[in-house]
């Protein structure tokens, strides 16, 4: 194959899992401030799929076809997470150079979904954490940023000790979420299913509640917040089990998990110093993406699925 052309999946338009095309396309050129990075992992998460399917409700519909494309998304290869190695640098890019191992995050960009992406060098980009493979630092970046998003919105880090509820606590941004909660000294209540107590517990959940056999808005337990870490409850709900000054956050609204720089860098240093497992539930190779996001809409995966792009 030429080293102008690579491979990409193109989502041709949206729908199921097997809009999903792989193509062959040009390979992208970094401007000045740009680096290329060949991409070795990246990981099917929510939004991958919710914007593939345009799986919102009804009345947002038309929004997301405005803001990402009316038939199929304006950047039709989708993806927003990558672990790779810097393959050329722009002109006037000094924070890497080639051979430098990283990780990052594209954001509405996208684009991950493919052997090389551009970025630029002062972007969501750092060098990945020593210690990882490529596939758990494509694993901890998007539940691990989207957790930080929503815990510093609950200023989490303000109090030690902070009881937290996490409901939907083994999806890839609950996962997340215990552990960071853990490093601010948080008393965790996770609420999962049966087959998930094992997990939580070994990612330092204090007490579990397995919702098929207990409602947690039922008990005498009280929490200073309460993370919606699916999307599946509403603020009336989370009250009933908050404590007078309580915070309720979701990631089921309209409110979009800021992307930063400084998050990679957190969860680089949480997992250098062991304080942040990856939690992969499975891996594919690039030419499995559609079975990937058919178990994906599944909604039983544990943690995160990573799809490897090149070995």
């Amino acid at each position: 194959m030429s080293k102008e052309i690579m491979r990409a999946v193109f989502c041709t338009k949206y729908g199921p899992p097997e809009v999903l095309k792989i193509e062959l396309t040009k390979r992208p050129e970094p401007n000045a401030d740009e680096i290329l990075i060949k991409i070795i992992a990246t990981a099917v998460n929510s939004g991958d799929v919710r914007v593939r399917g345009l799986a919102v409700e009804e009345f947002l519909k038309l929004v997301m076809r405005l803001v990402l494309g009316f038939s199929k998304p304006r950047k039709p290869i989708l993806g927003t997470v990558l672990s790779g190695i810097v393959e050329e640098i722009g002109k006037n890019a000094t924070r890497f150079k080639p051979g430098d191992e990283v990780f990052a995050m594209t954001g509405f960009k996208f684009g991950t979904y493919a052997e090389y992406v551009s970025i630029k060098e002062n972007g969501n980009v750092v060098h990945k954490p020593s210690n990882a493979s490529f596939e758990e630092s494509a694993a901890i970046i998007f539940g691990g940023s989207t957790a930080i998003h929503f815990l510093n919105k609950a200023k989490i880090e303000c109090t030690p000790g902070k009881r937290i509820l996490i409901y939907g606590s083994t999806g890839a941004v609950g996962t997340s979420a215990i552990q960071i909660a853990k490093y601010y000294n948080a008393v965790v209540t996770a609420v999962c299913s049966e087959s998930g107590i094992d997990l939580v517990k070994s990612l330092g959940a204090d007490d579990v509640v397995v919702y098929t056999k207990e409602d947690f808005t039922k008990t005498d337990k009280k929490y200073d917040i309460v993370f919606d870490a699916v999307g599946k409850i509403d603020k009336e709900t989370a009250s009933q089990c908050l404590t007078k000054g309580g915070v309720f956050v979701t990631v089921g609204g309209l409110e979009v998990a800021s992307e930063t720089r400084e998050q990679l860098l957190f969860l680089k240093d949480l997992f250098e110093t062991n304080q942040l497992k990856a939690v992969i539930d499975k891996m594919y190779n690039i030419a499995d993406i559609v079975e990937a996001h058919r178990y994906v809409d599944t909604g039983r995966k544990k943690g995160n699925v990573v799809v490897k792009i090149t070995e």
